[in-house]
């Protein structure tokens, strides 16, 4: 079953640089020629929500997407995603 997801692109691994990182074995194969994209889910937050997480110590939630096209680190996308058997991973269906 398909869920959206919004974040913010925070790291990205081409698909020549898996070699670089050491990739899960499923993660591997799921990434096999394509792009790792590291985001922090919810989007960017504003300047409120960070001075919010800091006193919190609300951590960041990174999510992995397994895209076919790589993305700008720093931009906010909004994806459509399929579950994974990795926690945390998705493989991406459509990015908006």
């Amino acid at each position: 079953m398909p869920r959206e997801i919004t974040g913010e692109v925070i790291h990205v691994v081409e698909p020549d640089e898996h070699d670089d990182y050491e990739l899960d074995g499923t993660v591997a194969e799921l990434a096999e020629s394509r792009y790792l994209l590291v985001c922090r889910e919810g989007g960017v937050p504003s300047l409120f929500e960070r001075v919010v997480a800091f006193f919190k110590r609300d951590p960041i939630t990174p999510v992995t997407l397994v895209a076919d096209e790589g993305a700008e680190v720093g931009t906010e996308i909004e994806a459509t995603v399929d579950f994974t058997t990795v926690d945390g991973v998705y493989e991406v269906v459509e990015i908006e």
